[in-house]
């Protein structure tokens, strides 16, 4: 049983749901949620863990400086990534701080859904699932996979980045290839969203499924 949930039967299945970032896992999530799938979000998380007067985001103001925060005290999350995807001392230090209380927050929220909702289809949206370790706290795990070139592409448009900074986020990360190679399921995200969709629904049953037997 995945550490993300309460040892009482509860019958839920914990998806993770992973993929190079602008890969379009937010798109994939959605179109589960429209099936009935719950979500947790760890880049919500994330946000949450690091509001001003938590004791993640002093221990990031005690590492990085004041100057990491905004005007109204919040942190500065573009300029903070700008320092990080550049310094892979930072980046690891930053991991440090925010993955303990992000992953306490995800095992709280799943098994709260699972005890409420026995069943249930619960997605973790794990933007670093392979790189932090984390397939143990989840099922199964799944990819939304668009190649490189066309993730650089999403990624300087979305965020209005640098190509030279875009290239720095991406190898923070496990290539995509590496990551579809590693998962149980890959859902192609670099074509129509019918055609994502179409995916979604097939791998809906194909988890239904699943759940039907000993997980």
């Amino acid at each position: 049983m995945p550490s993300g949930l309460n040892k009482s039967k509860t019958n839920a299945l914990l998806l993770g749901v992973t993929g190079g970032i602008a890969s379009g896992k937010t798109t994939v999530a959605n179109f589960f949620a429209d099936l009935g799938a719950a979500i947790i979000d760890f880049d919500v998380i994330a946000r949450q863990v690091v509001e001003p007067g938590t004791p993640c985001l002093q221990e990031i103001i005690d590492f990085f400086g004041q100057e990491i925060l905004d005007r109204e005290g919040r942190l500065d999350r573009k300029m903070l990534s700008g320092i990080v995807f550049a310094d892979e001392r930072k980046r690891k230090k930053l991991e440090s701080i925010l993955h303990p209380p992000i992953v306490e927050t995800f095992i709280r929220e799943a098994d709260d859904i699972a005890q409420k909702t026995p069943g249930a289809i619960i997605q973790a949206v794990i933007p670093l699932l392979f790189e932090g370790g984390l397939q143990h706290l989840v099922h199964k795990t799944l990819v939304v996979y668009v190649p490189r070139e066309k993730q650089i592409e999403r990624l300087i448009r979305r965020d209005r980045i640098t190509a030279d900074h875009a290239a720095n986020i991406l190898r923070a990360q496990l290539p995509i290839d590496e990551k579809a190679g590693m998962a149980d399921f890959v859902i192609h995200n670099e074509n129509s969203l019918d055609e994502t969709r179409r995916q979604v629904e097939e791998l809906w049953l194909k988890l239904k499924e699943i759940q039907g037997t000993s997980l």
